[in-house]
């Protein structure tokens, strides 16, 4: 009996609609009927349960994907095996796989194709940080978000540097078309080897094609060892082009050194914005306001008489900064050390200024990627993002001491990917809480 409509898994998935056919399963939508949330789950095909190393192979998948805790990588909720069948419980990520676009689009732009390889080598530098490799990185196995964030998924054939494969000995695992040399050979898998597949990925995102092709397996396996790849289209930006070359190097030795240089690369050929003289100038007073407030807050505390003078001449000047435009954002430091809601911020691109003789120009479209902004002061990303032409809401949101360095620094962002000047972006950050004060409720997102 097939997996069906309505079906139950583990007493409390209930199959909602299938998303795909794979090589192993089959991957459905599904309900999660305890915590009323969707989920994809990924049901083993039944010719392969009757093999102890496919059955294996699937439970190793949930361990390998739950080693790493990436945004760029579908999280793994659930394991189990049912009336004959096994199945994988994970993340359901609305959108389409990049496999599925490539379909309808055929050639994707370069600056996609920029933000695709570095999204995807950000969150693969995370996995083989943790000793792990892919191994299997295709378009199907990259599922692009509506607001175009990548997600890997399919850890299913990956396995830890120091572990013994499930293979036999100089069996080829993954998918011959974006098959690394080392694979082809039969010699282990490296980090390096899923630079090889995202290149090769690039390189059929901004060709409409694979480097390599033939009749058979053997043959693109042999051209993958021995072949160079046809050079991309002349039309491309000469930097995007020696990038993703670069990535298909047939020794290791010639590609990017790991896959965080190659993200850095390749965000460094996405378009940026310079910063307006205006937001510089607004960001230093948010600066200053901050640093005066974390040194009152430490004068508060360590000061040994109540009445010390020398806290009054900091007070005097938070004051006087308060009666500039950026009062709201003195509010809200100070506000953050006691138990009364935090307010929200909302930057939105000024017009052009008074004292300004320049002829404005059209706004150009943005990109906007998660790993640009972790871990950043929120003033400074504030300044960028509002340079860029977007609108943004900055929103005060988990509480840390005031002396972590992850205070007023960003954590999250939504949405994410490319999107026209103009739009609205609500950004997270971390609020700076005195220890003896009532921790701040994080707003609801």
């Amino acid at each position: 009996m097939k997996p069906e409509v309505d079906q139950l898994f583990g007493g409390r998935y209930k199959l909602i609609s299938r998303i795909a056919i794979g090589g192993m399963g089959e991957v459905w939508l599904a309900q999660d009927e305890v915590i009323l949330r969707q989920v994809a789950i990924k049901i083993l095909k039944q010719e392969y349960m009757g093999d102890p190393s496919f059955i294996e192979r699937f439970r190793i998948e949930a361990k390998h994907a739950a080693m790493v805790n990436h945004e760029g990588i579908a999280n793994v909720f659930d394991y189990g095996e049912d009336s004959g069948w096994a199945f994988l419980v994970m993340e359901y990520v609305p959108g389409d796989s990049l496999a599925r676009i490539l379909e309808r689009d055929k050639v994707l732009p370069e600056t996609k194709v920029m933000d695709i390889v570095a999204q995807t080598a950000r969150a693969l530098y995370a996995a083989h940080e943790a000793g792990l490799v892919h191994r299997d990185i295709k378009p199907g196995n990259l599922l692009i978000t509506p607001e175009g964030q990548v997600k890997i998924t399919d850890f299913g054939i990956a396995r830890v540097a120091d572990q013994v494969g499930l293979t036999a000995t100089g069996q080829v695992m993954g998918t011959v078309q974006y098959l690394s040399p080392e694979q082809a050979t039969g010699k282990p898998a490296t980090p390096s080897t899923d630079i090889y597949s995202l290149g090769i990925v690039a390189y059929e995102c901004l060709a409409g094609k694979r480097p390599f092709g033939g009749d058979s397996q053997m043959i693109i396996a042999m051209a993958q060892i021995n072949d160079m790849p046809p050079a991309l289209p002349a039309e491309l930006d000469e930097r995007v082009r020696k990038l993703v070359m670069s990535c298909l190097a047939k020794k290791a030795s010639g590609r990017p050194e790991n896959a965080l240089i190659l993200a850095q690369r390749a965000e460094a050929l996405l378009p940026t914005a310079p910063r307006s003289q205006a937001a510089t100038e607004l960001i230093q007073q948010i600066k200053q306001v901050t640093d005066r407030t974390t040194e009152i807050a430490t004068l508060t505390d360590t000061a040994p008489q109540p009445t010390q003078p020398i806290v009054w001449p900091w007070v005097a000047i938070i004051v006087v900064l308060g009666l500039t435009a950026i009062s709201v954002v003195v509010a809200i430091i100070i506000g953050s050390m006691t138990p009364v809601p935090v307010p929200t911020i909302t930057v939105t691109p000024s017009t052009q200024p008074s004292w300004s003789s320049d002829t404005p120009t059209a706004p150009a479209p943005v990109t906007v990627l998660l790993a640009d902004l972790q871990g950043r002061p929120i003033a400074d990303v504030l300044t960028d993002l509002t340079a860029k032409g977007l609108v943004v809401e900055a929103v005060a949101g988990d509480p840390v001491p005031v002396d972590d360095p992850r205070s007023m620094t960003v954590y999250n962002a939504t949405p994410l990917g490319n999107m026209p000047a103009g739009s609205n972006i609500r950004v997270f950050y971390y609020v700076p809480q005195s220890t003896d004060a009532t921790p701040t409720p994080t707003p609801t997102q």
